[in-house]
């Protein structure tokens, strides 16, 4: 027992360390993007809203986890360099800074890499965006501040993303909701995107 605790705390040391901390991020976005579009999966299949599992879509789903996750390592690296320290209003700041500037831009990321992706044409990405943006939009200012006052105030820099895509695993499956809502489209299109946000 005692080698595998020890075996454990080499492993998160190195992975968290400043050489793998990317690819550890990376991983970590990946792998709960693709979790949270199987789990709203299961929840289609159990409600009749879908027959079977879909492995595109999941795929899709991981993918823009991985976007999405390198721009999250690079966020929260650039957010504690520029604004050090964890008083309350500096935590305030970097929260109100993170759902005007990040928030958008990730949202923003799910659409253009499902685009490329589903080789989506720049009018039907437009009407994606133009149908579900408000509304992830929205959520995000429910689900993010709180979780980014624990994220912002307690936790050093290289744990961010690891919390941040922890509590994305609910906001990814109310994400890939969102997304493959029809909107207009043909009936068959994938529409999926993941969404481990900061």
């Amino acid at each position: 027992m005692i080698g595998l605790v020890k075996w454990f705390r080499t492993v998160t040391k190195t992975a968290f360390s400043k050489k793998y901390l990317l690819l550890t991020n990376v991983a970590i976005s990946v792998s709960l993007s693709g979790v949270g579009d199987i789990i709203e999966q299961h929840y289609e299949i159990y409600n009749g809203q879908l027959a079977a599992w879909d492995r595109q879509r999941t795929r899709f789903m991981s993918i823009s986890g991985m976007t999405v996750g390198v721009f999250c390592h690079s966020w929260y690296n650039f957010m504690d360099r520029r604004f050090p320290g964890r008083t309350i209003g500096l935590v305030l700041k970097k929260v109100l800074i993170d759902q005007t500037v990040a928030s958008p831009i990730v949202i923003f990321l799910f659409f253009a890499t499902l685009a490329v992706l589903k080789r989506s044409s720049l009018e039907e990405t437009r009407h994606e965006v133009r149908e579900k943006f408000i509304r992830l939009y929205t959520a995000e200012w429910i689900v993010w501040p709180p979780a980014q006052i624990v994220n912002f105030y307690f936790l050093p820099t290289k744990y961010r993303v690891l919390y941040d895509n922890t509590i994305s695993l609910g906001y990814d499956v109310y994400t890939s909701y969102v997304i493959n809502e029809d909107c207009g489209s043909e009936p068959n299109d994938v529409q999926t995107v993941s969404h481990t946000r900061d």
